[in-house]
């Protein structure tokens, strides 16, 4: 995992408070409720909601 344990436990989607997911291979965290995928850049969760990638 490229962040902290227990960074990962403490964060919570910005939108919508809710749980993130954590994916390994695209190096993200990712809020199912609201469809929306932070990056992380050099080990930095990037938690802006202007930033979030939406998926489907």
């Amino acid at each position: 995992m490229t962040i902290s344990k227990e960074l990962f436990e403490i964060l919570a989607c910005p939108k919508c408070k809710g749980d993130l997911i954590y994916k390994e291979a695209e190096n993200c965290l990712i809020c199912d409720k609201c469809k929306l995928m932070y990056p992380i850049k050099d080990d930095i969760p990037v938690m802006l909601i202007d930033e979030a990638i939406e998926i489907k």
